[in-house]
């Protein structure tokens, strides 16, 4: 393994081993039930200041709710282009190895998805269509910080023109930093919702970046 690649596997276990520890405080640490229904946060004075500090914006909740399918597309064309090499060279084992990492990627991302949907940590600060709903991690943040950072590692890859490679790269930041923000300033989510999703996000990026 390369020195760069040890160093990213471990500071991905560090940031793992954060995500843990950090879900454990979300769940001891000064829980009260400031949501609602009475529904119970943990770190509730800080939750609590922050989402008094930003309010609610149902447009901007929507706005980036919809923006939410754009990793869906880039995990769509991602797929597409490992079923075509699959198809072209007659064996999964002769499509692109990074592009097979990615695949785990993706398993591994839904997995957790999936798990947190099903493990309520806590729920919204707020009711969606009248329901509440599982908040932690914030499954955009989530989403958008595991699939534009491994998208742009495979752009810089693929595509050959500096400038073409500069203006995704910076399309993907500016798009990924508004989501994330976006989603803060939106108040629909506790900010440890956030955090969790940022060091859950961060971690599995670099486990998929030490394999590669």
């Amino acid at each position: 393994m390369k020195k760069q690649n040890r160093r990213d596997c471990i500071i991905a276990l560090g940031m793992l081993a954060a995500f843990i520890l950090w879900t454990a405080s979300v769940r001891l640490v000064d829980v009260q039930p400031i949501g609602p229904g009475g529904s119970t946060v943990g770190f509730a004075a800080l939750n609590d200041l922050v989402h008094r500090l930003t309010g609610v914006h149902w447009t901007l909740y929507t706005v980036t709710d919809w923006l939410g399918l754009v990793p869906l597309c880039v995990v769509l064309g991602f797929g597409l282009l490992g079923l075509t090499q699959w198809i072209k060279r007659k064996h999964l084992l002769k499509v692109d190895r990074s592009i097979l990492c990615l695949g785990g990627f993706y398993i591994a991302v839904m997995a957790a998805y999936v798990f947190f949907e099903q493990y309520a940590v806590n729920y919204r600060p707020v009711l969606i269509n009248g329901l509440l709903e599982v908040s932690y991690p914030s499954s955009t943040t989530f989403l958008v910080l595991t699939v534009m950072p491994t998208a742009v590692m495979q752009w810089n890859a693929r595509i050959k023109n500096a400038a073409l490679r500069r203006i995704t790269g910076i399309s993907a930041f500016l798009f990924t930093s508004f989501m994330v923000v976006g989603r803060i300033v939106s108040g629909v989510h506790w900010i440890t919702d956030i955090i969790g999703g940022m060091l859950l996000s961060t971690g599995l990026v670099l486990v998929y970046r030490s394999l590669t």
